[in-house]
């Protein structure tokens, strides 16, 4: 599941590059969670309620005598939603100033920030993170930094959309366990849906005609990479450690480069392959656990 969605959301670069040809970044990114979000409704048909860790704590505390309320689905959709929304904003803005494979390996920065970000709740990050961050930083360092020492500007602006990738990973991985996946899903769909509709009205002009004619990159946006394979992440994050889930999802940045060359004819120069390729070498490197300590869910 999460190397499906790995494939799926590196192509997705090449899908979001080329729907700006026709739409601005929040009407593309209105259309496309909006239609991820219609097409899971199908499913509440199908798919019952499935009982989730909070429903047996409560159930435990009510057997105590407790009260302890938990967070109800619509404000944790929400608060998903809005991460998402930050997150895919500053990723498609920066997209029309970068290549989809330079964003796809600044985007999978996020696997390196999630422990390091986990340290606000007290979790501890070891050397392999700190060791990872550092070859993903010189890599960032050959990838984008300009010869007046300046990091490009949409690459800037994917690296700010990573650190907030990064808590989205983090609130998904708490929240899973703790309501229904697929309800989750879809409250987060609409709720930055709506963010992005009324951002898109404040700041941009949107078309009907226009979107009509990006349909086939906001297909693949909407269905593919929102409908599918964010679902599949919450439903994998469910079961697999988060510090699996990151090595596997850090593909994700070489599928970009993959799309990016079969479809968009990018190349990156000898300097940006050494980049490209030290940025990974830090993805996997960060994930490293010596076996003989417990494996830490960073994501919880």
């Amino acid at each position: 599941m999460l190397l499906v969605t790995a494939a799926i959301w590196g192509f997705a670069f090449v899908a979001q590059r080329v729907g700006m040809d026709y739409v601005g970044p929040f009407t593309f990114n209105a259309s496309r969670f909006f239609l991820g979000a219609i097409s899971l409704l199908p499913l509440l048909l199908l798919i019952k309620p499935e009982p989730v860790q909070a429903d047996r704590d409560q159930q435990v505390r009510d057997q105590q005598g407790g009260h302890k309320k938990r967070m109800p689905l619509w404000l944790g959709g929400f608060l998903a939603g809005l991460l998402l929304f930050m997150g895919s904003t500053f990723q498609q803005v920066g997209l029309q100033y970068t290549t989809a494979g330079n964003a796809g390996f600044i985007t999978g920065l996020y696997i390196i920030l999630v422990p390091i970000i986990a340290l606000l709740w007290g979790q501890k990050t070891g050397k392999h993170t700190w060791f990872g961050a550092l070859l993903a930083v010189l890599g960032l360092y050959l990838l984008s930094v300009t010869d007046d020492f300046t990091l490009a500007y949409g690459d800037l602006l994917q690296l700010i959309g990573a650190v907030f990738w990064a808590g989205h990973v983090l609130l998904i991985g708490w929240l899973s366990p703790r309501m229904d996946a697929l309800r989750l899903s879809i409250v987060q769909f609409f709720t930055c849906g709506i963010i992005s509709l009324i951002a898109a009205f404040m700041t941009e002009t949107p078309e009907v005609g226009s979107i009509i004619e990006a349909w086939q990159p906001i297909a693949y946006a909407g269905l593919l990479s929102v409908g599918v394979a964010y679902t599949l992440q919450v439903f994998a994050q469910k079961e697999a450690p988060a510090s699996h889930a990151a090595i596997i999802l850090s593909l994700e940045a070489v599928f970009a480069v993959i799309g990016g060359y079969l479809f968009l004819n990018e190349l990156l120069t000898m300097k940006g392959l050494m980049g490209c390729g030290l940025m990974l070498a830090g993805m996997l490197v960060s994930q490293f656990e010596p076996k003989s300590k417990h494996q830490v869910e960073t994501a919880h």
